[in-house]
C-alpha cells in the first residue's frame, strides 16, 4: 500500500472524483506510501508483494470484471499460510485505520477554513442554528428560558462493538496530531521531511502493535477504556464547546444584550455511563464492580482537577499591594489555614503576598486528600497512607471556592482573566462534579420479581407473590411504599441471587454517600412489561434505605427508567405508564425526586424483533404517547434513546437523529447511549469531539425551540407511515421467522460464532447459552454478523416491499411520497440512513457467504429472498428520493465508500476462505486453530473498513 498502495487507490477506483477531494486523496496517498515502506522494511518483500497483488487485482475487478483474474486472486489467497495471511490482513486493517484518520483530519481542516473565512457555516453549526432561531423571532428572554432547561446527556456503554484496542487508539491519536503539523502554512521542505519521518516512525510503531486483544477484557478494563475518552478529548472539548456557544450567542444576539439584559449559558452537558452498572446479561458485573467503577471515575476527575489547579497557580500570580482581593477570599484563606494548617507546614509564609496562589495551594491540598481517600479504597492491598480528613466533603464546596476566586478577580477588574482557564475549570466541575459520569444501573425485570417474591415471603407480607395478579401486585407494592414501617431482615437467610440484587441497592447508597448524591443516574429496568416491574424496584429501594423517611421528611435517591425494547413492549407502553401515573404512592416519590419521569426506548431489540420500519415507527408513536400522558399528569418527561452505532440499531448522524424525533417530545432534554466504534470515531480526538458535541447540542436546541404542532406533520403522512410500518414488519418477519432454514443460514453464512470468540467485550453474545433463536442472540451480534457478510439487511429489509405495496394500492401517487421525503425530517432521515446501509451491502460478496451453508438449497433460497428485497428496496428508495443512484445527495460519504470497497473486497474473500478452514471437520483441531488468528483479525479489519460493527 503501500509504497504504491496509496498512490493509485483513489484514481484507480474513481477517475471522475470531485477535485475538492484532491487534498484528502493526497493525504491518504502519503499515509499509504509510508505504511508500504514500513511493511516492506519490517515484514519483507513477500508480504508486501502479496498485499500489492491483492490490492491492485481487486481494484482492477471493480473497474472491469475478469473471471480469470478473479480465479487467480482466489488461488493466491488459497496458497498463503496462516502467518502470511495474518500479515496481509493487518496491512489492510492498518490502512483503513489511517484512511479513517485522514478523513477525520480532512473534515476538521474544512471546518476550520470555513470558520477562519467567516462562513458559510455547515448545517448544524452553532452559527447557522442561532441565526436561524433569531430570524424565526425567538427573543433573548425565550432563548434564556430554553437554555435554562437544556440537558444533553450522552451515556457511554460497554456494549462489545469496538474492535480497536485502546493502545492502538493512543497511537492513532499521535498520528492525528503529527498529521496536523503538515497543514501549517509555509512549511519548508526540510520541515515537511521531518514531519514525514515522524509519521513514518509512528506508523511503524502502529504496525508493530497487536491490534487484536490477547484476552477478553475484564469489566475493570472496560471502565478504564470508557474513561480514556475524557483524558484524550472530553476534558478539553467541554470548555471549548461552552466558549463557542458564548461567542456565537454574543455575535448573533449582541444587539439585544445590555447591562440589564444579559444571557447566561448554564452547564447543561453531562455524561452518563453503563460501564460497571449494567448487569443485564453480564454476570461479571457485581455490587463491588459498581463501587469500583464509581471510584475509578472519581479518581480520573480529581487527577484532572489537580492538574488544572496547578496550572492556575502558574497563571494567577497577582500580588499584594498590586491587587486587592475580596474580603470573602481573605476570610476563606484564613478559615482554610485553621482547617488544614499542615498545608503550609514546611513554609508558613509561602505565597503570603500572592492570595490566589495561596488559596489555590489550599484547594490543591484538599483535593489531594480527596484523591488519597479514593486511592486507599481502590488499592487496599498497597497499604497506602490514610487521608488526613481535610478533603472536600462535596463537589459543591469545591465549586464555592472556585466561584470565590472568580468573584474576587472580577471585583478588581480582572474579569477577563477570570473568564479564561479558571472558567474552564468551573465548567468542568459543574459538568462532572466528583463523580465524572452519572452511573446508570441496569437489570432485567424478572430478577427483581424473583427477589421481591422471596423478600415478601421472608418478611411475611405475602406467602406467594408470584401467584398475585398484576393489579394485586401493584396494590401490595403501593401499600409497602406508603408504609412507614422499616423492615428488618437477615440478609444471610436469602438466596445468593437475591442478596446480590440487594447489594446493588446498598452499593448505590454507599456511592451517593461516599462520592456524590449526583453519581446515580437512573435505575434502568430491562424488559419492562408491567407497572409492577417499576414498583418492585422502588420497593427494593425502600427496604435498602434509598427511600427514607426521617422526622416526617421523605427522601428518595432512586430514579427509575423503564426500558421498552421489543415491538410488543412498545405497543404496551401506554397502559404501563398510565398505571404508574395513576398510582399515588409512586407519583408522590416521583415528585420528591424532581417530578421527572425518564422513559428508555430500545432501538436494537425492537429492530431485531420486527424490522427497521416497524421499530422506527413504533418508537416514534411511543414517544408521542408517553409525552402526552406525562403532560396530562403535570410530570416532566425525558426520553432516553437506547441507540447503537449502526442504522440497524438506531444509529446515524446525531443532528439529523434529534431533529427527526416527534415534534414536542424533545423539549430541551435528550439522553442517548454512545458505544463501541461510535465512541472512538467521535471522541478519540478533541477536535472531532467538539464538532460532534456541537452538532448534537445544535440539534437539541433546534428541536426544542418550539412546542407548536408541526404543520408539515400532516395526518396523511402519519397514515402512510402506519401502512408502511405494518407492511415492512410483515415482510421482515416472513424473512426472519417463516423462511425455512433462515436460522441455519444466519449461523452458517455469517461469522456470528467467530465474533463471539473476539475479545472485544465482557458480555456474552447470546442471552441464553445454547439457544440459537433470534430472541436469544443479542442485537449487537446480530447486526455485526450481517455487516461482516455484507448483507446489512437489518437496516433496510422490508422498506422496499412496503413502499412497493403502497404504490400498488395508490397508483400514480409517487409524488406524495416524494413530498413526504422533502418535508418530513423523520422520513427523510430514515431514507437517508437506508441509502447508507444499502450502499454498504454487496450482493456478489453476500452470495459467496451464502455458499457457506451446509445445505446448498437453503443458502440459495435465503439469498434469493435477500437479493430480491435488496433490488426492490434500492429501486423504491431511489424513486422516492428522486435520484439516480444511492447517496447522490451525500457525495462525501459516497466517495468514502468508493475508496474503501476495493480494499474490503480482498478482506471479505480472505475471511470466506478462513471460515471454510476453521469449520472444516476434516482438519484437526490444531489445524483449524492455526487459521483462527487471521480469521479474527479479518473481522477487526472489515469492521474498521466499514466504519461500523454492531
Amino acid at each position: 500500500m503501500i509504497n504504491r498502495i496509496g498512490s493509485h487507490s483513489v484514481s484507480e477506483v474513481n477517475s471522475t472524483v470531485n477535485l475538492k477531494d484532491k487534498e484528502l486523496r493526497a493525504r491518504v496517498k502519503l499515509f499509504g506510501n509510508l505504511l508500504g515502506k514500513v511493511i516492506q522494511t519490517q515484514s519483507g518483500d513477500r508480504i508486501f508483494i502479496a498485499v500489492e497483488t491483492l490490492r491492485k487485482g481487486y481494484i482492477g475487478l471493480r473497474r472491469s470484471e475478469n473471471t480469470y483474474k478473479r480465479i487467480r486472486l482466489q488461488n493466491l489467497i488459497n496458497k498463503l499460510n496462516p502467518e502470511t495471511l495474518t500479515e496481509v490482513v493487518r496491512a489492510f486493517s492498518t490502512y483503513f485505520s489511517l484512511a479513517n484518520l485522514a478523513e477525520e483530519a480532512y473534515q476538521y481542516r474544512l471546518r476550520q477554513r470555513r470558520i477562519n473565512a467567516g462562513g458559510p457555516f455547515w448545517k448544524g453549526s452553532f452559527e447557522e442554528t442561532f441565526q436561524e432561531i433569531k430570524e424565526s423571532g425567538v427573543s433573548l428572554e425565550e432563548l434564556q428560558n430554553l437554555l435554562n432547561r437544556l440537558a444533553y446527556i450522552p451515556v457511554i456503554t460497554a456494549h462489545p462493538t469496538e474492535a480497536k484496542r485502546r493502545t492502538v487508539m493512543d497511537h492513532l491519536r499521535k498520528v492525528f496530531v503529527t498529521n496536523k503539523a503538515l497543514d501549517e502554512a509555509r512549511l519548508s521542505q526540510r520541515e515537511k521531511e521531518t514531519i514525514h519521518y515522524q509519521l513514518s516512525q509512528e506508523i511503524q510503531i502502529l504496525w508493530k502493535t497487536n491490534e487484536v486483544r490477547a484476552r477478553r477484557p475484564q469489566v475493570r478494563e472496560e471502565i478504564i477504556n470508557g474513561l480514556f475518552y475524557f483524558k484524550v478529548s472530553l476534558f478539553q472539548a467541554i470548555p471549548a464547546i461552552y466558549r463557542q456557544l458564548e461567542n456565537v450567542v454574543e455575535k448573533v444576539y449582541g444587539d439585544s444584550i445590555t447591562t440589564n439584559k444579559t444571557i447566561h449559558i448554564p452547564s447543561f452537558i453531562h455524561f452518563g455511563s453503563w460501564i460497571g452498572g449494567d448487569r443485564d446479561g453480564n454476570p461479571n458485573v457485581t455490587a463491588e464492580t459498581t463501587i469500583m467503577a464509581a471510584r475509578l471515575q472519581m479518581r480520573i476527575a480529581l487527577r484532572h482537577y489537580l492538574g488544572r489547579v496547578s496550572e492556575l497557580m502558574r497563571i494567577l500570580t497577582h500580588s499584594i499591594p498590586l491587587t486587592t482581593p475580596s474580603k470573602a477570599l481573605i476570610s476563606s484563606i484564613n478559615y482554610d489555614l485553621r482547617d488544614c494548617p499542615e498545608a503550609f507546614l514546611d513554609d508558613p509564609t509561602r505565597f503570603s503576598h500572592e492570595p490566589y496562589r495561596r488559596k489555590l495551594h489550599l484547594i490543591r491540598h484538599r483535593l489531594q486528600d480527596n484523591l488519597q481517600a479514593v486511592e486507599v479504597k481502590l488499592k487496599p492491598e498497597n497499604k497506602l497512607m490514610p487521608p488526613k480528613g481535610v478533603g472536600y466533603t462535596s463537589e459543591f464546596q469545591f465549586l464555592q471556592d472556585l466561584y470565590l476566586i472568580r468573584d474576587s478577580l472580577i471585583s478588581h477588574k480582572d474579569g477577563s482573566i477570570a473568564n479564561n482557564e479558571l472558567q474552564d475549570l468551573i465548567r468542568l466541575v459543574e459538568s462532572f462534579g466528583f463523580y465524572l459520569l452519572k452511573l446508570d444501573i441496569r437489570q432485567e425485570s424478572a430478577r427483581h420479581t424473583e427477589a421481591v417474591a422471596e423478600l415478601v415471603r421472608s418478611l411475611k407480607i405475602h406467602p406467594n407473590y408470584l401467584e398475585l395478579t398484576e393489579l394485586e401486585r401493584q396494590k401490595m407494592l403501593s401499600e409497602q411504599l406508603s408504609n412507614k414501617i422499616v423492615h428488618l431482615f437477615d440478609q444471610s437467610q436469602l438466596s445468593s441471587v437475591t442478596q446480590e440484587i440487594l447489594n446493588t441497592f446498598y452499593a448505590i447508597k454507599q456511592m451517593c454517600q461516599e462520592i456524590s448524591p449526583h453519581i446515580l443516574g437512573h435505575y434502568v429496568i430491562s424488559m419492562t412489561h408491567t407497572a409492577s416491574h417499576v414498583l418492585e424496584v422502588m420497593f427494593l429501594g425502600k427496604i435498602t434505605g434509598l427511600i427514607d423517611e426521617k422526622e416526617e421528611q421523605v427522601s428518595c435517591l432512586l430514579k427509575v427508567s423503564p426500558l421498552f425494547e421489543t415491538i410488543e413492549d412498545l405497543e404496551h407502553i401506554e397502559p404501563v405508564i398510565s398505571a404508574l401515573l395513576e398510582n399515588p404512592s409512586y407519583l408522590s416519590l416521583l415528585k420528591i425526586s424532581g417530578n421527572q419521569q425518564e422513559i428508555m426506548i430500545g432501538y436494537s431489540d425492537s429492530c431485531k424483533d420486527g424490522g427497521i420500519l416497524a421499530s422506527s415507527w413504533k418508537l416514534y408513536e411511543a414517544q408521542k404517547k408517553v409525552v402526552f400522558l406525562m403532560k396530562s399528569s403535570q410530570v416532566d418527561c425525558r426520553i432516553f434513546h437506547g441507540r447503537g452505532g449502526t442504522i440497524g440499531r438506531g444509529g446515524g448522524p446525531t443532528f439529523d437523529s434529534i431533529l427527526s424525533q416527534p415534534q414536542g417530545t424533545v423539549h430541551g432534554q435528550i439522553k442517548f447511549t454512545e458505544q463501541g466504534e461510535v465512541l472512538s470515531s467521535r471522541y478519540s480526538n478533541f477536535e472531532t469531539a467538539i464538532y460532534e458535541l456541537s452538532m448534537g447540542v445544535s440539534g437539541l436546541i433546534k428541536a426544542s425551540i418550539t412546542t407548536r404542532p408541526d404543520p408539515k406533520e400532516k395526518q396523511n403522512y402519519l397514515k402512510i407511515m402506519g401502512f408502511l410500518a405494518k407492511e415492512g414488519e410483515k415482510a421482515y418477519r416472513e424473512f426472519t421467522e417463516n423462511t425455512l432454514g433462515f436460522q441455519d443460514y444466519f449461523y452458517e453464512a455469517t461469522p456470528v460464532n467467530e465474533i463471539g470468540l473476539l475479545n472485544i467485550g465482557s458480555r456474552p453474545s447470546h442471552r441464553n447459552k445454547g439457544d440459537r433463536s433470534k430472541a436469544s442472540v443479542r442485537a449487537i451480534a446480530w447486526v455485526f454478523s450481517w455487516a461482516q457478510s455484507r448483507h446489512t439487511f437489518p437496516a433496510w429489509y422490508g422498506i422496499g416491499s412496503a413502499l412497493e405495496k403502497w404504490q400498488q394500492e395508490h397508483p400514480n401517487q409517487l409524488e406524495k411520497l416524494q413530498r413526504m421525503y422533502r418535508e418530513w425530517p423523520y422520513f427523510r432521515a430514515m431514507l437517508s440512513n437506508t441509502q447508507m446501509s444499502l450502499a454498504k451491502a454487496e450482493l456478489r460478496i453476500a452470495q459467496q457467504y451464502s455458499q457457506l451453508c451446509l445445505d446448498p438449497e437453503v443458502g440459495s433460497q435465503v439469498f434469493a429472498m435477500f437479493k430480491n428485497e435488496y433490488k426492490r428496496t434500492v429501486t423504491q428508495v431511489l424513486q422516492v428520493v428522486n435520484v439516480q443512484k444511492l447517496l447522490e445527495e451525500n457525495p462525501t460519504l459516497e466517495l468514502s465508500l468508493k475508496r474503501r470497497n476495493p480494499y474490503l473486497d480482498p478482506l471479505n474473500h480472505i475471511q470466506l476462505t478462513l471460515l471454510k478452514r476453521v469449520r472444516d471437520p476434516s482438519l484437526s483441531t490444531e489445524e483449524q486453530q492455526a487459521w483462527m488468528d487471521p480469521l479474527l483479525r479479518s473481522i477487526n479489519a472489515i469492521a474498521t473498513g466499514m466504519r461500523n460493527t454492531g
